[in-house]
């Protein structure tokens, strides 16, 4: 394998509801895998943001982020992301101003434009969503305003925001995404734990595009995946049914809480080969740890990029804490290559 960098990697957490479980149960799990995640060397632990779904706690992003800061001492902690059509430019950077002040340098600020939820909800959260999808760039850029310190004279203010430093990164899982993140030159995150066709051609058109800025002076890439790590492949297997039945219900609509593992039914199996179940799972990499390493090898040199942001949708809390440390095992011997 012809790595030549060092590879950071770090945490996407949707905050699953496990069957059987409370939300109440979901944050302090989260808490308790940002605080193991610290200790294996993971570089930031970051929220998504989901609505009207009884298997995702991440909608208020924001105070989970707070209360993830709070539990830890050094990970940085962000949003992966904020949807940002759903939010004022204003709130948006009132919020992570203040994170930013009462936790610094370790916020991050992922924006993307996707809804989180299905259209009605979407509505329901701001009925004028649609024109700010179709102004993203300029919200974005609203919000750097607010965070800058000559937004002190303007009528308007982030007064907790301004001279606050909360990097800002774009999420994506289209091309689109990627022409802006070039354009503004901001770091870069393709959502491709079930975003993956458009992965390559993303990665492609950001570092062809890319103009550096205040922010960055050369491109930064971070690719999402889903890892399922165990101490054998059968144990690895079993727990992958439950992932493999959440993106059942994401194509199907039916709305459910994670599911414990099962055997790996013949009906699981063919689950597998239905095209649009494949293309959502294509860089899903379950397996031992030998096995495991082999796959994140082929998906880092294929891609080059500079960070993974791994996506670990367990049943079980334990087992979900053993393979991300298996991965930062895999990653550490990566990098000392």
């Amino acid at each position: 394998m012809n790595i030549k960098k060092n590879i950071a990697y770090s945490v996407l957490e949707l905050a699953f509801v496990s069957e059987g479980s409370k939300i109440a149960d979901t944050f302090k799990n989260s808490l308790d895998l940002a605080q193991k995640a610290e200790d294996l060397g993971y570089t930031r632990f970051w929220l998504a943001e989901h609505h009207n779904t009884i298997s995702i706690a991440s909608s208020a992003t924001s105070l989970l982020i707070g209360n993830i800061a709070e539990g830890t001492k050094k990970i940085k902690v962000g949003s992966g992301g904020i949807m940002l059509p759903n939010h004022s430019p204003l709130i948006v950077a009132e919020q992570f101003g203040t994170l930013g002040t009462l936790y610094p340098d370790r916020i991050d600020l992922g924006l993307g434009r996707a809804p989180g939820t299905d259209q009605i909800t979407a509505h329901a959260i701001r009925s004028d969503r649609m024109n700010a999808v179709q102004n993203f760039q300029g919200e974005i850029e609203a919000i750097q305003n607010y965070f800058s310190e000559e937004n002190s004279s303007a009528q308007v203010r982030a007064t907790v925001a301004e001279g606050v430093k909360v990097p800002i990164y774009i999420l994506g899982s289209s091309t689109d995404s990627a022409h802006l993140a070039a354009k503004l030159g901001l770091p870069y995150a393709f959502a491709s734990h079930f975003a993956t066709s458009q992965l390559f051609d993303a990665l492609e058109i950001y570092r062809r595009e890319f103009k550096p800025s205040q922010y960055l002076d050369k491109p930064y890439t971070i690719a999402g995946v889903n890892i399922i790590a165990a101490p054998t492949d059968a144990e690895a297997e079993e727990n992958f049914t439950s992932l493999i039945r959440m993106f059942l219900g994401v194509l199907t609509g039916k709305k459910e809480l994670l599911q414990p593992p099962s055997e790996m039914t013949d009906d699981l199996m063919m689950l597998q080969h239905n095209p649009s179940v494949r293309d959502m799972l294509r860089y899903s990499f379950v397996g031992r740890k030998d096995a495991v390493k082999k796959q994140i090898e082929r998906f880092v040199e294929q891609t080059d990029i500079d960070e993974i942001i791994v996506v670990s949708n367990f049943h079980g809390h334990n087992d979900r804490l053993k393979s991300y440390e298996i991965v930062a095992e895999v990653m550490n011997e990566i990098n000392s290559k």
